[in-house]
């Protein structure tokens, strides 16, 4: 059953919000973080990209990075940038995108709970990511950004997230991108009981979002108790930020692929070899988006296509058999154009749903790519059920938006 905790978050003075709280670390890289935080002490980048601090090209790895990050994070707490509550709480998180809102539950987590598997993944870790976020954890002792979680509908708590919503958020703003990040302090003790208890009754969280984050914050809390010889697994180091969101309230948007070439072929070829294993519709120049599982759209040479998978290409009784990114890696990546390592292959890339497919179309147009694949995304109840069989999904197969907002809540592992 899930365990999970109050906690007395350090976070931004109502007044600070807007420019402290900043996109996850990984979203961006150096430069980019650089360029968004040019001008603002206060943003969030000084701690969590903390190589914006010293001449662009500086390895984000060096030890002196890591100090850095210690001394601003020291330094914001110092200047009343941010401060932590008094007491324990609970809180709530909701973003708006494109009229569609999602609300979570910021909690901390279990470490536990991650190293038993009730906090079940559906991707692959790799350790030198790992190793990194484990160094920023340790060096600071906090978790300064949440991981994102989903968990089994449950009425009890919906209903709690209803009640806090209708009141007014503690903070409340757009950011630049166009979403809404609303955040909510639960105050009341009883509705404070409540949510650890029904968490309680939940048999599992799944990560949606922050697998190498949930890793190394769950890794160094048990660091930390194998290291203290008093150690009651009561500690603050026992728990981790995360923002987990009712599993209805979540949708996975499409992951799509481009590719450089055809492997030697002509395009008349291409299709034809799709065609042993694919309904091959033109669909002209206006783009096509696939219309459901085991449909895919096609841009190539200037024309869009829908590519249905036919029937006994795949396995709906596998459940990553099943999957649209598993047709499309085993049926064109892999038997037409030969790419068998998604990880590393340089012949092909990646763009997520939130850039539509337009953009598909442009690196095609342009002559960057040869082709551009669009799948229809994975559902919730698939990855639940990839999580619960103990399966692993297939690399770039789930992509989340909007991303959590970091800076608006901080948790600390030692209180």
């Amino acid at each position: 059953m899930a365990k999970v905790k109050p906690f007395r978050g350090v976070r931004p003075p109502k007044e600070f919000i807007t420019e402290v709280a900043s996109r996850p670390y990984d979203v961006l890289n150096s430069e980019e973080a650089r360029k968004e935080a040019e001008g603002n002490p206060k943003s969030l980048y000084h701690i969590i990209k903390p190589e914006i601090d010293f001449e662009p090209g500086t390895d984000e790895h060096d030890p002196k990075v890591y100090d850095k990050a210690v001394e601003n994070f020291n330094a914001f707490q110092q200047k009343g940038w941010l401060v932590q509550d008094d007491k324990e709480h609970y809180y709530i998180y909701a973003q708006t995108m494109d009229g569609r809102t999602q609300y979570g539950i910021v909690i901390a987590a279990n470490v536990d709970d991650y190293m038993n598997e009730r906090i079940k993944k559906h991707e692959l870790t790799r350790r030198d990511k790992e190793e990194d976020r484990m160094k920023h954890v340790r060096c600071n002792n906090a978790n300064i950004e949440p991981v994102f979680f989903a968990f089994p509908d449950n009425p009890v708590l919906e209903e709690i997230i209803k009640t806090v919503a209708k009141n007014k958020p503690e903070y409340d703003f757009t950011a630049e991108d166009g979403f809404g990040h609303h955040f909510w302090v639960i105050d009341d003790d009883k509705m404070i009981k409540t949510i650890t208890e029904e968490f309680a009754k939940i048999p599992y969280l799944y990560i949606a979002d922050g697998h190498h984050r949930t890793a190394a914050a769950a890794l160094v809390g048990n660091e930390k108790a194998k290291a203290n010889p008093n150690h009651t697994g009561n500690e603050e180091y026992n728990y981790f930020l995360a923002v987990a969101f009712p599993a209805s309230h979540l949708k996975i948007i499409d992951y799509n692929r481009v590719v450089k070439d055809l492997n030697g072929l002509t395009p008349t070829e291409f299709l034809k070899k799709l065609e042993e294993n694919f309904i091959v519709e033109p669909k002209g120049k206006e783009i096509y988006k696939p219309a459901k599982l085991h449909n895919f759209a096609l841009y190539l040479d200037g024309q869009w296509y829908s590519l249905t998978a036919r029937e006994g290409r795949y396995n709906d009784a596998d459940p990553i058999g099943v999957l649209d990114v598993t047709i499309s890696s085993n049926l064109i990546l892999r038997d037409i154009l030969g790419i068998t390592d998604l990880r590393s292959d340089k012949r092909i890339d990646f763009v997520g749903g939130i850039r539509g497919l337009g953009e598909l179309k442009r690196r095609v147009d342009n002559g960057e790519m040869k082709m551009a694949l669009a799948l229809y995304p994975v559902s919730m109840d698939q990855l639940i059920n990839i999580a619960d069989t103990g399966n692993i999904m297939p690399p770039k197969t789930t992509w989340f938006e909007p991303k959590l907002r970091s800076g608006l809540v901080i948790h600390k592992l030692e209180d």
